[in-house]
């Protein structure tokens, strides 16, 4: 019996030693294979960056040149020069955080009462709001635009935040995590103890949809940050212009200054990654702590 004991401990033992090297091939070809993903995927950025720091004879150079130049802060100037950065700058900031933060709300809202609250006619308000995702946004933007003439809102910010403010992939987004999240046990619970719609949805969903809320703010505020076609159409003072339309006036038909317009663009990218950066901690942060409650 001990002998057999025995035998079979080395067995396994040996078994153990065999898949080890193996085990350390896997991890080390997955580490692999997830660094040059990096790299492509960082590789533009990285040539955003170092054209910003060329001129434009540098850039169309051959072979191309990869390397930093010394005329980073020339094309800033340039752009300062050419543009009201700082002013397209804060109008997009003010449109893209007031936007965020009605889409937030909005969706929020209508995404757990969708997920929790039973009322006539539900399967067929989603399923219409579902369509309306399959629409193209070219196609709305004449009526979109007739609309914003007659309400008298053409060139002001409300014809960028009004229409908005409500998005059907978030509205989606927020029903889908909200029916597996929320536990209908809690929600009738706190019936029970008397709270109301606004109260469970302030006091017992809200807290628990921070992740979605975190991704949903994240993507909306980038959405609007890049958004060209919309402003380009209703605005029409420049005093007005949100960063992507001013940008697009560094680019004329004599000629491009490509180191410019390469450092305007670095300049636009900066705030989104930093957004990101904030967003995605708190987004990872507050699933690790969902996970930690399960």
């Amino acid at each position: 019996m001990q002998n057999s004991m025995l035998g079979s401990w080395v067995k396994h033992k040996y078994i153990l030693k065999r898949r080890a090297p193996r085990t350390r091939t896997k991890q080390l070809s997955l580490h692999l294979v997830l660094l040059l993903v990096t790299a492509i995927s960082f590789f533009p950025f990285y040539w955003l960056l170092a054209m910003a720091t060329n001129k434009t004879s540098d850039i169309f150079a051959y072979p191309p040149r990869l390397a930093f130049g010394s005329h980073l802060f020339e094309n800033i100037s340039n752009v300062l020069k050419s543009i009201d950065f700082f002013g397209a700058f804060a109008n997009t900031v003010f449109v893209a955080g007031v936007e965020t933060m009605l889409v937030l709300f909005f969706c929020s809202l209508a995404g757990f009462t969708f997920a929790k609250f039973s009322f006539r006619g539900r399967k067929l308000l989603f399923v219409l709001l579902l369509g309306t995702m399959m629409i193209p946004s070219q196609l709305s933007a004449v009526p979109s635009f007739v609309l914003m003439a007659r309400l008298g809102w053409v060139g002001s910010f409300k014809a960028l935040i009004v229409p908005g403010m409500v998005s059907a992939f978030g509205v989606f987004w927020m029903r889908q995590y909200a029916e597996s999240a929320v536990p209908g046990e809690l929600v009738d619970a706190a019936r029970i103890d008397g709270c109301g719609h606004p109260r469970l949805y302030w006091h017992v969903a809200l807290p628990i949809l921070r992740p979605a809320l975190a991704f949903l703010g994240i993507f909306t505020f980038i959405r609007v940050w890049n958004d060209y076609m919309w402003p380009l159409i209703i605005l029409n003072d420049p005093a007005r212009y949100t960063l992507q339309v001013a940008l697009s006036q560094l680019d004329n038909v004599y000629g491009s200054d490509y180191g410019m317009v390469m450092a305007g663009t670095l300049m636009a990218t900066v705030p989104l990654l930093v957004v990101f950066l904030i967003g995605s901690r708190h987004f990872i942060a507050n699933i690790a702590v969902g996970a930690l409650k399960e």
